[in-house]
This record gives structure tokens, sequence and C-alpha cells, in this order.
């Protein structure tokens, strides 16, 4: 049964759970990435709920592990009771591991121990006129996919075993997350909180084809967190793509707004195969890689605000890429 008080709920609380009423055809995890100082340590820990179609007997929690160093990935399915989360913060439990905004216990694969976050979480502001990443297009219920950013950069410390050997570490975290019926049909995504000389820096930016209607259309969000705001390139906030094309060895992006004009070359790099929602199961298809590398400058009137290469960057490729880069932006 609808509830005003749960929808406003979920729509400024983009990091809890939104799935509460949901019985099938329903999905939501939260990708939980750390690196170490010296780079040589990456994980990314994807905790999460999939519902499967009526009649499906695919009702499962999961938490996924990817290591970005060697490309392995790790998928530990538990019974839906197992799976807790809160509606209105970042606070999940799979089976006895469990996951908010102060770290993450677990023990999956390789990886055994306790992330500690250090400093406060940094997400993508909330407002009621524009609710997070997603702006207004959050509102709309029909929308396939959901799409929400934690926190751009924070401090980790890490006190972990990897295949049994003791790893300690410092570094940094990010936290994003994605809830609705189903990924993307084709869509890039990008991501890097290690740009040389910048600690603070942080860049997301992703383009897919969204469904609307009874037609589709390629949106696109990037953020660029860095000299202490946010710069926004958005369908919503009615920035243009300058270009968008993709080759065997990099995307090329270039978008322009009121934030300026963001360039960005970003190396392909093979990686390892991570679970995503299809409406009858948890399929093995999405290929991330965590060891890119973007070349990104950030202009405006003339004036470089921010120009380097980022690295430990994570990747995705996925889907219908011609129909992606073909179809018009809204």
């Amino acid at each position: 049964m609808f509830s005003v008080k749960s929808y406003l709920t979920g729509v400024m609380h983009p990091e809890g759970f939104h799935g509460q009423t949901k019985t099938k055809n329903y999905f939501e995890g939260w990708y939980f990435k750390f690196v170490s100082d010296d780079l040589k340590q990456k994980w990314a820990v994807i905790p999460g709920v999939f519902l499967g179609l009526q009649g499906s007997d695919t009702h499962e929690a999961f938490v996924q592990v990817l290591n970005g160093t060697t490309g392995e990935s790790y998928y530990v399915t538990y019974p839906i009771e197992e799976f807790e989360a809160a509606a209105d913060r970042f606070e999940v439990r799979v089976g006895p591991y469990r996951f908010s905004a102060q770290g993450g216990v677990l023990d999956v694969g390789p990886l055994k121990g306790e992330i500690k976050i250090e400093s406060d979480l940094v997400p993508w502001p909330v407002k009621l006129s524009s609710p997070g990443i997603m702006g207004w297009y959050g509102m709309v219920p029909m929308m396939e996919c959901f799409h929400g950013l934690v926190s751009f950069n924070h401090k980790v410390s890490a006190k972990l075993e990897v295949d049994g050997k003791p790893a300690a570490f410092s570094g940094k975290g990010y936290v994003e997350k994605d809830w609705g019926r189903n990924f993307p049909s084709g869509y890039i995504w990008l991501h890097s909180n290690h740009l040389e000389n910048d600690p603070e820096a942080s860049l997301v930016a992703s383009a897919a084809i969204i469904p609307w209607l009874n037609s589709s259309f390629r949106g696109f969000i990037m953020g660029f967190h860095h000299s202490g705001k946010l710069h926004a390139w958005t369908t919503y906030n009615k920035s243009k793509e300058l270009d968008l094309k993709m080759d065997d060895t990099h995307v090329h992006w270039s978008v322009t707004g009121q934030a300026g004009t963001l360039t960005i070359s970003a190396l392909r790099a093979r990686g390892g195969l991570l679970h995503a929602p299809l409406r009858t199961a948890m399929h093995q298809r999405v290929e991330e890689t965590m060891d890119s590398v973007f070349e990104v400058k950030h202009e405006k009137d003339g004036v470089i605000l921010k120009h380097g290469t980022m690295k430990a960057a994570a990747m995705e490729v996925f889907g219908d890429i011609e129909r992606l880069l073909s179809i018009n932006g809204k």
C-alpha cells in the first residue's frame, strides 16, 4: 500500500532501503569501495537483495566482492530472511555482516576483517526539489533503475586478512547504490577519487539508456567534487554532452554547462565479472575494472580549474553500447 510518509523518506534518503513493500521484480545493492593509500589494495564489496518475478524461486540476499587488483570476484548468497536495512540511513545487514556509515565487517572469499570509516561521508546533496544525484528523476516512480551517491570520498582504515595474510592499511572509500527493477540495457560508468595532487577530489560519471513512456533517451550524470564543492553536469540541469565516443582502448567524453566544461579520457582495462540483476536472477555479466586511468580537465571561462590524472579508477561498460552512443539525450 502506498504511503506518503515512506515515499518521502525514500526520496529524501537515497542512502536508505527502498524495498520495504516489494515482493517481486526488485533489487537493491550498496557499492562499498575502498583503496589503500599505496593503491596496492583495491576492493569493492556489494551487499544487497534480489527478488525475482512472481513464481520465481530466486529470492536472495547476497554479498559480492571484487578484488580490483587481481580481477577475481566472489558472490555469496543468504536466505532472504537474513537481510535487514534501514530506510532512513545507510545501515545494512546480510547474514552476519554489517555495513554502515561507520564501516563494514565481512568474511567473503579471500577477504576477512573490518573496514572503519574514519571521517564524515560526503554525499551528493539532497534537497526536496532535487533529491540527490538523480535530481527530479529520483521522484518518478516508473524509473527502471534508481541511483544514489552516499559518499564521494572519506577516509578508511582496514584490519583485514587477504588469503589468510594480514593486511592492515589506511586509505580512501566511496559508497553508492542502485535499486529498482533492472539495470539499464546499456550504460557507461566511471569513478575515481585518486587525483594526483588533490586528495579531496572525486569524480563519478555515467550515461545510460533510460526507458521513458513509449521511447527511451540517453541520460547522463557527472559530478566532480573538488575545491570544496560539487561541480555537476546532468541531463536534468540542462548541461550538454559535447562528445561521447569509445574505441578499443578509451572512453572519450566531454560535457558543458553552468559548471563549465569537463573533458575525460578514460583508459579501458580488463577487470572482473560482477553479478547484476535481470528479471529472473542475478547473473554474472558486468565487467568492472578498478585499474583504469582517467585524464581529466575542468575549465570555465577560459580558466583551468582542475587538470590531472586519476588512478585506481573504476569503469563499467555494459550492454547495448552501440545503441547508447547513437540515441539522443533528452
